[in-house]
């Protein structure tokens, strides 16, 4: 039964895909953007983002919460209906579908510097745009990844990526096994990119809008152990399907004889730059997860 719900799945993700291919990356943005600001604010997981949004900023009355959660959705389907699109989308466009890159010549320091270079972004606008534009400026970089619990879902996902790449390239499962790859890749000279802002339970606790937070200190114990050149940026979203790669100076991990403050204080300067992200544009962040300890979401309320 599991193989056939499973085989099902995948036939009719593949045809969802296939559709908004067919459609213009615009058009596929606007559709995906819809209908998930139409659903998604009613489903119960959007009463973890209201509550987020309480615990992370008080000063934000329900009707801001609301926006924001929508504007939530809105960017998550966006991100969907474009994924497709991705590897197609044109480069510095007038107006319209496309992409384009401020702090490029971050890029281009970070490519003549011959280093390993870890980049550390988080969920923000279209995060799938990072890694292809990365890759058109010679640095194509492995990545983590929690698969998808349906092999044929997993592959479509996966596929999908390596396009966008035009090459291929590792991407390592979270965990022991894939942690240890990493850090082989990077021995070798290779490139790393993080998403850094989801709850790691076995992680180090840093804070985030000033409170306690799990993180996963992968990206700065990686760093430092290589002396890895670090690239933080995220991606913000002008338009359907027009997207801006934002990419900040590099900078090289600062070591002292301790090695548990010095990942503590790289782990807490990621944490201080997705908050300042989040901050710009509050709802192109994903709102859906549990951030925080798992006792401040009891007894949550519909959002009102």
């Amino acid at each position: 039964m599991t193989s056939f719900l499973y085989r099902s799945e995948t036939l009719l993700i593949r045809g969802l895909l296939a559709v908004i291919r067919a459609l213009p990356a615009a058009a596929a943005s606007n559709l995906g953007g819809g209908v998930a600001r139409t659903i998604g604010p009613a489903l119960p997981v959007s009463k973890i983002a209201d509550r987020n949004l309480q615990l992370s900023m008080p000063e934000l009355g329900s009707v801001a919460r609301r926006r924001i959660v929508r504007d939530c959705w809105d960017n998550l389907g966006r991100t969907v209906g474009e994924f497709p699109h991705i590897g197609r989308l044109k480069h510095n466009t007038a107006s319209g579908a496309g992409w384009s890159v401020e702090g490029a010549e971050h890029l281009e320091a970070a490519k003549a510097s011959g280093r390993p270079v870890i980049f550390f972004s988080g969920h923000i606008g279209n995060w799938e745009l990072m890694p292809p534009v990365v890759a058109r400026y010679g640095m194509p970089f492995a990545s983590f990844y929690r698969a998808a619990s349906n092999p044929g879902v997993d592959g479509l996902i996966h596929s999908l990526r390596q396009e966008a790449m035009g090459q291929d390239v590792p991407m390592f499962p979270k965990g022991a096994k894939g942690a240890r790859s990493a850090l082989k890749h990077l021995s070798k000279g290779g490139h790393l990119g993080v998403l850094g802002d989801q709850k790691m339970n076995d992680g180090i606790e840093a804070r985030l809008f000033g409170r306690p937070a799990m993180t996963a200190s992968a990206a700065a114990v990686f760093a430092l152990r290589h002396d890895a050149l670090i690239v933080t940026g995220h991606v913000r979203r002008d338009g359907p399907a027009r997207l801006v790669l934002v990419v900040d100076p590099p900078f090289s991990p600062e070591k002292t004889d301790d090695r548990a403050k010095d990942v503590l204080a790289l782990t807490q300067l990621f944490n201080d730059r997705l908050e300042s992200w989040i901050r710009e544009i509050p709802g192109s962040w994903l709102w859906l997860h549990r951030r925080w300890d798992k006792s401040l979401y009891r007894n949550m309320a519909t959002p009102c």
